[in-house]
């Protein structure tokens, strides 16, 4: 079997290995040969081979820290641990310190029992897919253990101390240097996740009148818990109680944002695209003149952009295909309505810190409240439910959903999308549609979740 074999068994999905923690595929044994394979696949024989680790605050985390540097160690890489820290900061340390792999630790947005693995190249992007399929390929052959180096030449493991004042340098010179948070009340909800010291420290230092803190207790167990992006509603009463001029929630590894004005209203990536796509079109900052989003993006913000003469190019779900489409075609503005926004000028993955940082370098540019800001347009009515699904079965297959998808497709043509996908983390179908009336959006949605759920009960039964 070659590393690509289509015939390969699948362990990554859309955002790396993910699953419940010490269950079979997230168990220390899949971590130490996930090490080996990735680092039997990238080592190179001229030069120090080294790998940056770092995680969140989940208690599953040390199990896998201790299984990955087994894994690095045995086929002769140093592992440079940075402890507990946001994903975008691995991607920006891995390119610090010409580390040839960075790996993160977290299942990000989901609950504390999940967890996940995912890979940086020494670009600090993610591992392409063929890259993936190679070290699957490795992981179930036995190529890695008949090749393993001398005794005298595995690898060592040393702790990086700095590595929270690093990013924390990084993120700041994100933010003008001639301009200052002075005045500002912002509440941040770090979500009991990686950046629970970080976010704060960034905001206090780059001047905040005052930093209202909120998912900065981690204890291994509530990251997500009822807090952070997922979770906005202590974020918006805080805002409200305070008279904050700005909240800003992160998820459990700092890679996604959503914020909330003075007001309480919610803004998501769309509409965070939308304020950073002005700011940056007025710098002259805006290459290519448009912005990457997804398919999932609202129909509200490719309308707003062709209005302003900017260009909406969508790519499949998943920030690494924005980031794909990004560099490929030279933007340097792309996101997901979920949060995931990218600043190709400052980081190669989402960054929900730098994120936060071009919201308020708005803010503060322009002298104006968030709210005044924000109102650039209105979403497009937009439905979007998940169907829970036994875990390894395909409802999408069936002959009952594909007649459900395909009518409803025809009653929004012209005036509306459709999306169906299965989720890339979770046993869950995600139905999307969106289109200027309502109520045929709704019933539409509902009936197909409806097919879709007794085509996977039938299936599972």
């Amino acid at each position: 079997m070659s590393p690509t074999d289509s015939t390969t068994p699948r362990l990554f999905g859309t955002d790396g290995v993910r699953g419940l923690a010490n269950t079979h595929p997230m168990t220390a044994e899949t971590a130490l040969r996930l090490g080996q394979a990735a680092g039997h696949l990238l080592r190179r024989s001229d030069q120090r081979n080294s790998v940056v680790i770092g995680k969140d605050t989940r208690l599953s985390g040390y199990l896998f820290e201790s299984a990955l540097r087994a894994g690095f160690n045995s086929v002769g890489f140093h592992c440079l641990h940075v402890g507990t820290i946001p994903t975008p900061a691995v991607a920006y340390l891995t390119r610090a310190f010409r580390a040839q792999i960075g790996v993160v630790i977290s299942a990000s947005h989901n609950p504390f029992h999940d967890n996940g693995i995912k890979f940086f190249g020494p670009n600090g992007m993610k591992l392409p897919d063929e890259v993936e399929r190679a070290i699957e390929a490795l992981f179930f052959q036995d190529v890695v253990l008949s090749d393993l180096p001398s005794p005298a030449h595995v690898g060592r493991a040393q702790h990086f101390e700095d590595s929270r004042g690093r990013y924390i340098e990084f993120c700041k010179n994100a933010f003008p240097r001639d301009l200052r948070l002075s005045g500002l009340r912002i509440v941040v909800d770090c979500a009991n996740g990686a950046a629970y010291r970080i976010a704060p420290e960034v905001l206090w230092e780059l001047g905040a009148a005052e930093v209202i803190t909120l998912g900065v207790k981690p204890d291994g167990l509530n990251i997500n818990d009822g807090c952070g992006s997922l979770h906005p509603e202590q974020l918006r009463a805080k805002v409200l109680e305070t008279r904050a001029d700005i909240g800003l929630a992160l998820d459990g590894d700092a890679d996604r944002l959503l914020v909330c004005d003075e007001q309480g209203n919610l803004l998501d990536g769309d509409h965070l695209l939308a304020i950073c796509a002005m700011m940056f079109k007025e710098q002259n900052a805006l290459r290519n003149g448009g912005v990457v989003a997804t398919v999932m993006s609202n129909l509200g913000l490719e309308r707003f952009l062709e209005g302003q003469g900017l260009r909406l190019i969508r790519t499949n779900v998943g920030d690494r295909h924005v980031l794909e489409a990004m560099v490929m075609e030279g933007y340097s503005l792309g996101g997901e309505q979920s949060g995931h926004l990218i600043f190709l000028d400052y980081n190669t993955t989402g960054d929900g810190i730098v994120a936060a940082l071009k919201v308020l370098e708005r803010m503060v540019g322009q002298q104006r409240p968030l709210s005044e800001l924000a109102g650039l347009f209105q979403n497009v009515p937009q439905v979007l439910q998940n169907v829970v699904i036994p875990r390894g079965s395909r409802p999408l297959e069936t002959d009952a959903v594909r007649a459900a998808i395909t009518r409803a497709e025809r009653a929004l043509a012209g005036s509306g999308r459709l999306l169906v996908r299965p989720s890339g983390t979770e046993p869950k179908i995600r139905v999307m549609a969106e289109g200027d009336d309502p109520e045929t959006v709704t019933t539409l949605v509902a009936e197909l979740c409806q097919v879709i759920q007794q085509a996977a009960t039938a299936l599972g039964s």
